[in-house]
């Protein structure tokens, strides 16, 4: 049966691919307008959409069960290890209810499993619905068939039929408090994935020029997509493509062998280099003989002339210098590589397309042309030099071919997905990116505002520095705590680290919290206030929870000694409740890898402190008597608030947000 089983398996995840493919190569088709004799319309093609996506992840589902099912497997349950991965449970629901329907009806292909939260029980399966009309049978008739199909499940009390076919579906109550405890015992365990190799592409500034206001999106973003990505197991690469090639230079190195004439042996004292930039600018623009000198300074550059190369590394150390000051403050991390890492790639790149015949003469330039790109790719300007579809389309190559990326992730604002749909419609051309086989993510974003809601400026107009923005942050952090005379109760030390993980904090969670595609008002007294879904309140609140235990004299080693002597007791309705919150947290976290917005994470976490605190206001931790003295503490109790306390911690480092002990 073991052989058999896997044999179906793979059978299902080749046809899985092969109606992925298909759907696919419409779904291009669409995108690009060729429709042909196509009579679809809006809800065809989402619902095209849709399809698509439900067969990409049921390939990984059945790929997961393929590589789970061993020489004992008699059935077509997922087999997980779930003492040492935390369960998605909706997603796990789905992968045994599928089994059930293929089992049940080996005929039916692709079968849609949708699994959804209940008023009835804890999850309902309706997929009888929609097999029923497949089948041209009665739904209750396929809802008990398929329910007689499910295999036994760790996770499944017990399911019963209701209406026309609706599966209720009962949690196994010592299930949750094995999962539940065992967050106690080996904190947050990521839920079974399938490990990838993703390039992360974000932040992004420009050498010689600071980081804005402009960057702050597109930072705090993708650092959080790399944490979710490396909790869950996957091989990440984080990448700055910094600017770091191209006219600029030239003139950036013609003012510095003027300013600083002995530059190449001796580093230039350079403090300001955004003020070095600007004058170095007003000359290129007034000054004829400096353009010339400037333009002359770029080609010796490209020619690599070692005199040019070193002024040009000078300036790349101090700006990647003042970036990572940025970055450290901001818990950061990040691999520098600029655009000129890939001037040799562009080379070759461009050698391959001519020799493809892929590339047409256009008033001197070389453009490409590909279905979907509604505007050409030039490839090479008239005067020989490379643009920015050059270097992105060589940056892909590289990315695909040497670093073997089976993800690629770019994190910018929404205004270049024009540009993002041309060079992928042309790299497909090309033939070094298939979609079928490498995917690739835009993460767009939108604008920061004011509180006027115009584009975020300072006073004057100019658009805010990011250090001036994180310097106001940790003063009105400063001023907030002080205010709440948190600076009378904790130590120079603690009050520091908690002024800053507020300042930075808030910063971060204002952002994340938002819908990544619109656009966001940035106000500091909103994000600092202690109430609401703010990162101020829940690191509060998180600290509260902290300080239950410590405030009752039972050290955490205590806590993780009475869990490991059995599953904790979920007697009350809101300590049931509180637990099945908390293991929401894997099904979340699957959730935002399919589209990539994390506020959903920044709600469940709101959420679970909302719970927690129905929890405590009805269910008594520590009891006292009327004189304040400690009469009964709840060990069980302590369990379930050191697990809050473990996955809310693991959230905040998902969203690059530092907690502390005491605020």
């Amino acid at each position: 049966m073991a052989d058999q089983t896997l044999l179906d398996y793979t059978q299902r995840c080749v046809k899985a691919e092969k109606e992925t493919e298909r759907l696919a190569t419409q779904l291009q088709a669409l995108s690009n307008g060729n429709l042909g004799d196509i009579d679809i319309d809006d809800k065809e093609y989402l619902d095209l959409l849709n399809e698509n996506a439900k067969l990409k992840y049921r390939i990984g589902i059945l790929k997961r069960n393929v590589e789970s099912l061993g020489g004992d497997a008699c059935s077509l349950a997922p087999n997980v290890d779930f003492s040492r991965h935390m369960c998605n449970i909706l997603g796990h629901l789905e992968e045994v209810f599928t089994s059930a329907v293929l089992k049940a009806y080996p005929d039916v292909t692709n079968p849609v499993v949708q699994i959804q939260v209940s008023k009835h029980a804890d999850y309902q399966c309706n997929a009888a619905l929609a097999l029923a009309k497949t089948l041209k049978k009665n739904p209750r008739e396929v809802g008990d068939t398929v329910l007689k199909a499910v295999a036994d499940d760790p996770v499944i009390s017990k399911l019963d039929l209701s209406g026309p076919g609706f599966i209720n579906i009962y949690l196994n109550q010592n299930f949750i408090r094995e999962q539940v405890t065992n967050v106690v015992l080996n904190g947050v365990t990521p839920p079974p994935t399938v490990p990838e190799r993703v390039v992360v592409d974000f932040s992004s500034p420009n050498i010689a020029k600071e980081m804005h206001v402009g960057h702050l999106r597109s930072t705090i973003i993708g650092d959080s997509i790399c944490r979710l990505l490396e909790f869950l197991g996957h091989d990440v690469l984080r990448i700055n493509h910094l600017g770091d090639w191209g006219t600029q230079f030239g003139m950036l190195i013609a003012h510095l062998k003027d300013t600083y004439p002995d530059f190449a042996n001796n580093p230039p004292p350079i403090a300001d280099l955004q003020a070095f930039y600007k004058e170095s600018k007003k000359r290129f623009d007034e000054d004829e003989a400096f353009k010339k000198r400037a333009y002359e300074a770029v080609v010796q550059l490209q020619a690599h002339d070692p005199v040019h190369i070193k002024g040009w590394e000078e300036i790349c150390d101090i700006s990647k210098q003042e970036f990572q000051k940025v970055y450290e403050r901001l818990q950061i991390r990040i691999v520098n590589r600029g655009e000129s890492f890939y001037q040799s790639r562009m080379e070759s790149l461009v050698k391959e397309l001519n020799a493809a015949g892929l590339l047409e003469e256009d008033e001197g330039r070389k453009v490409m042309f590909a279905e979907g790109a509604e505007i050409p790719l030039t490839v090479v300007k008239s005067d020989g030099g490379f643009t920015y579809d050059t270097s992105d389309m060589a940056c892909l190559k590289q990315r695909i071919e040497e670093e073997k990326g089976r993800w690629l992730i770019y994190v910018t604002d929404a205004g270049q997905s024009q540009h993002f749909k041309s060079f992928l419609a042309c790299a497909k051309k090309a033939k070094f990116y298939n979609p079928s086989k490498v995917r690739v993510d835009h993460v767009t974003f939108g604008v920061v505002l004011g509180e006027d809601k115009k584009k975020f400026k300072t006073r004057s107009g100019d658009t805010v520095r990011l250090v001036d923005l994180l310097n106001e942050g940790c003063q009105r952090s400063e001023e907030k705590l002080k205010e709440k005379e948190r600076d009378k109760v904790l130590t120079s030390e603690e009050f520091i680290k908690a002024r800053d993980a507020v300042a930075y904090g808030c910063i971060k969670y204002a952002d994340l919290s938002h819908d990544r595609s619109r656009d966001y008002i940035f106000s500091f007294d909103r994000m600092l206030d202690f109430r609401g879904n703010t990162a101020a309140y829940l690191l509060y609140a998180l600290t509260r929870i902290r300080s239950i235990a410590r405030t009752a004299g039972v050290k955490r080693e205590n806590i993780i000694s009475e869990a490991q002597k059995g599953p904790v007791l979920l007697d009350h309705e809101k300590e049931w409740k509180l637990a099945r919150t908390l293991l929401k947290l894997p099904d979340v976290l699957i959730k935002i890898t399919e589209d990539l917005y994390i506020h959903p994470l920044c709600e469940y976490l709101y959420e679970v402190s909302s719970v927690f605190t129905e929890f405590y206001d009805t269910c008594y931790c520590v009891e006292k008597d009327q004189t304040g003295k400690i009469v009964k503490i709840n060990h069980g109790r302590l369990i379930l608030c050191e697990a809050v306390a473990v996955i809310m911690e693991k959230c905040f480092a998902i969203l690059g947000i530092e907690t502390v002990s005491k605020m």
